[in-house]
């Protein structure tokens, strides 16, 4: 399914606010202290770290319609991307080699997820089916049914024995691959295309958001919602997810805001804006190999890097001829994946050269 499912203008970040942070760590939060009199001048501040110098690396080529997801395995050995198409390509993102194809599928495909062992690969179709594959052979290993229309979104939980879907009719879906092919729990709560699933570290939690304006964090175990956050009445949420320690939800939406939320407060603590986002399912990503950092695509054929903690942007990817709406970061090296649509169709691949 093409990505291409307005607009809120409150930025409604704070710069006082927790930043979210990709180690297991708390967030640094200033400690307020009474100023000594007479307070002496500040002392200069510390020179910024040096930003980012990703150069494109290769361009990989192979997809006849628009690209919709592009996923590093977890070992980063491997790379998965997935189109309007019915097929899933494999690559080797070091040489730009077409390892494999995984076929059988009969609707384009919108997103794709790893195991994390690396061994199965699930694919998220218009067909309103997940395939959950060896990679290593090729072969369907499980065919997922109970969606009744497309299949647009798709997350294993970090121990792989759980898979979240989600579904252009506004369901959520829990999945057990290992004790079959059957949905454990459908969450209704969406009036609309549900566009991104993800679970939180321990699978406590599933964060989810739809074109109804809406973000909603669920329990996972009895499938209640828990809490539900909006930015507008306008909102529409194309992409979102937990922070790698699971404190923080990162969201994008067709206002060209990206948000971090503390969904525990339901606040927005920062926004990054600077790229382009009105009408596409554009998805963003934390990098945390070389910097805290938050990575984009955009409408206007770009990929944007923000730092995750001052929201400045350091980086501007150039080179796609056509809109970016896949992004994916290495998970060890400092590595960025990007893939575009329609009169492009490439893959790009990115690497810091400082």
């Amino acid at each position: 399914m093409n990505r291409d499912p307005q607009p809120i203008s409150e930025d409604s970040s704070t710069e006082d606010d927790a930043d979210s942070q990709s180690t297991e760590d708390d967030p640094a939060v200033p400690t307020r202290q009474s100023a000594p009199p007479p307070a002496p001048p500040p002392p200069p501040a510390a020179p910024a770290r040096n930003p980012p110098h990703y150069e494109l690396q290769r361009t990989l080529r192979g997809h006849t319609q628009s690209i919709s997801a592009v996923k590093f395995s977890p070992d980063g050995a491997l790379l998965a991307s997935c189109s309007a198409e019915t097929i899933v390509k494999i690559w080797n993102p070091f040489t730009g080699e077409l390892v494999r194809n995984l076929s059988g599928h009969t609707g384009g495909l919108s997103d794709i997820a790893w195991s994390s062992d690396g061994v199965y690969l699930a694919s998220a179709s218009d067909d309103t089916t997940i395939r959950i594959w060896e990679v290593d052979t090729g072969l369907t290993a499980k065919h997922l049914k109970g969606h009744t229309k497309w299949v647009f979104c798709v997350n294993y939980n970090k121990a792989s024995n759980l898979l979240v879907s989600g579904g252009c009719e506004g369901d959520v879906r829990i999945w057990n691959p290992a004790r079959g092919c059957k949905c454990m729990k459908t969450l209704h709560g969406h009036l609309d295309y549900v566009t991104a699933v993800h679970f939180n570290r321990e699978a406590t939690l599933i964060v989810s958001c739809a074109l109804d304006g809406l973000i909603r964090i669920w329990n996972t175990a009895d499938g209640q919602c828990l809490k539900t956050l909006a930015a507008g009445a306008n909102a529409l949420w194309q992409h979102v997810q937990f922070s790698p320690n699971s404190k923080y939800i990162l969201s994008t939406a067709h206002d060209s805001a990206i948000r971090l939320w503390d969904y525990q407060t339901t606040r927005c603590l920062k926004t990054y804006t600077g790229h382009t986002n009105a009408k596409y399912c554009i998805s963003a990503c934390f990098s945390v190999t070389g910097g805290k950092l938050v990575v984009a695509g955009s409408e206007d054929h770009k990929a944007y890097i923000w730092d995750l903690q001052s929201r400045e942007i350091v980086q501007v990817l150039e080179g796609h001829t056509d809109i970016v709406v896949a992004v994916a970061t290495h998970p060890t090296q400092n590595i960025i994946a990007t893939g575009s649509i329609d009169s492009d169709l490439g893959i790009r691949i990115w690497q810091d050269q400082r």
